[in-house]
């Protein structure tokens, strides 16, 4: 269950690894439970295709709006009070969807409640991770992050996958059933990670709410200095604006576009294509360990990924083909499935622990943003043109990547060596969590307030 490496974890670094398993997969799952049939759940309640996309980019904008201010509250009152958050608001909205739909509100009560539920996911974003990075640390786990990243997306990529399908069977019966179950399911989460998880490696601090636009402003430095300013860190979140952006398109248009393709109305047909996308990650995060024995180095695994996701979102387009399409798709979410866990790994060497959280969400927040913007164009290129044409012209666009990868892997950064048992590789940096060298140093040295 845990990746072997020469200083084994220890009995606590084992039980925070089991529980973040355990939240994460429970989590994924109930939240997956709509994640096959939500588009067509749309389209039911009366909205057209651009006002679907119009209604995500909602959902997507509300991420981009409460990364920063959810950011805050991770960072000082905790990642668990975060995560608590994260799935009460989720509840809520997912039954204030079907109330939207129940009384025919139509696309600005969908927007509204598509925003608010946007918050409730930027509240999970970082939180995790940073609590299952900084209780590792606290339990002095020295091995690499990687391998615990990928069998953690193995196990989120099993909960989508009986999510989605389950979903699906419950959306024959009626669309409305998969987000009833999924309301009733977060009870369960919330009970769960309110008794298992707990802070470690973390001291919450008091943040009063006459002081949150200063911890806003602080939180904002903070994100732009580790972030943006951070040259690695940079061009790994200019990657999440293309990667994430086009795919936050693509995986709202695969349900009608499939079914058009195939020619039947086959809810049931969503259900089983996400569960074959879920199968292609949990394939792709299973190859990391894999290859990193041959591949001494992130960046090789993020440039491979990238030209195979690419190519596959083009070939998507053009094949016309329902089984041709499908499977062009399952090679973009594999090439996803392989990049992620490794970014993750490579994100998290070059993060300080104070702003882990911080720095993840804004991350997000880049790739979400990318996100509203193609939903927007792409969604109104689909209406005028084609759903094809989308995937197409959002497929090359994400060519742009390729330059900011080189220039990743010339900085010959230590975050990107990973163990490589058969190249001989051994990662200067591996299980320390090192940012890149001097860098935060300098930072720190720099005459800001701090809150």
């Amino acid at each position: 269950m845990y990746p072997a490496h020469d200083n084994p974890p220890s009995a606590a670094a084992r039980r925070i690894i089991r529980e973040y398993f355990f939240l994460a997969g429970l989590y994924t799952l109930s939240a997956a439970l709509i994640w096959g049939v939500n588009t067509l759940f749309l389209l039911d309640a009366g909205l057209n295709i651009l006002e679907v996309f119009i209604a995500n980019a909602a959902f997507t904008g509300g991420m981009v709006v409460f990364e920063i201010p959810t950011g805050v509250l991770a960072d000082t009152r905790g990642r668990r009070v975060s995560f608590l958050l994260s799935v009460a608001i989720l509840g809520v909205t997912t039954v204030a969807y079907v109330m939207v739909a129940y009384l025919d509100g139509g696309l600005v009560p969908f927007i509204l409640v598509s925003i608010v539920m946007g918050l409730g996911f930027t509240f999970y974003s970082g939180a995790v991770e940073a609590w299952l990075v900084d209780a590792l640390r606290a339990a002095a786990f020295k091995g690499p992050l990687d391998s615990i990243f990928a069998r953690g997306s193995m196990i989120t990529g099993a909960a989508m996958l009986v999510g989605t399908v389950s979903g699906g069977l419950l959306g024959t019966v009626d669309l409305a059933l998969p987000y009833l179950v999924r309301a009733a399911m977060l009870i369960a989460v919330f009970a769960a990670a309110y008794i298992g998880m707990h802070d470690l490696g973390f001291v919450p601090r008091t943040m009063q709410l006459r002081n949150l636009h200063r911890e806003m402003m602080h939180v904002g430095r903070e994100s732009i200095a580790y972030g943006w300013q951070a040259p690695s860190m940079r061009l790994l979140i200019l990657v999440s604006l293309f990667h994430l952006g086009f795919l936050n398109w693509a995986w709202h248009a695969w349900q009608p576009y499939f079914l058009d393709l195939l020619g039947r109305d086959a809810v049931w047909v969503a259900g089983l294509i996400a569960a074959l996308i879920s199968l292609s990650m949990i394939a792709g995060n299973a190859m990391v360990e894999w290859i990193g024995r041959f591949c001494g180095r992130r960046t090789t695994l993020f440039v491979g990924g990238s030209v195979a996701l690419t190519a596959g979102a083009v070939g998507v387009g053009l094949v016309g083909s329902f089984w041709w399409a499908v499977g062009l798709f399952l090679v973009v979410t594999f090439a996803m499935g392989v990049m992620g866990p490794a970014k993750q790994a490579y994100m998290h060497e070059i993060i300080p622990s104070e702003q882990r959280a911080t720095v993840v969400s804004f991350n997000s927040l880049f790739g979400n943003a990318g996100g509203v913007g193609s939903q927007a164009g792409l969604g109104y290129l689909a209406r005028v043109r084609s759903l094809a044409d989308g995937y197409v012209v959002g497929g090359l666009a994400t060519l742009a990547v390729l330059p900011l990868l080189l220039l990743l892997r010339a900085r010959n950064d230590r975050a990107d060596f990973i163990v490589g048992r058969e190249c001989g590789t051994q990662s200067p940096s591996a299980g320390q969590g090192l940012p890149e060298a001097g860098f935060v140093d300098a930072v720190k040295r720099q005459p800001w307030p701090r809150s």
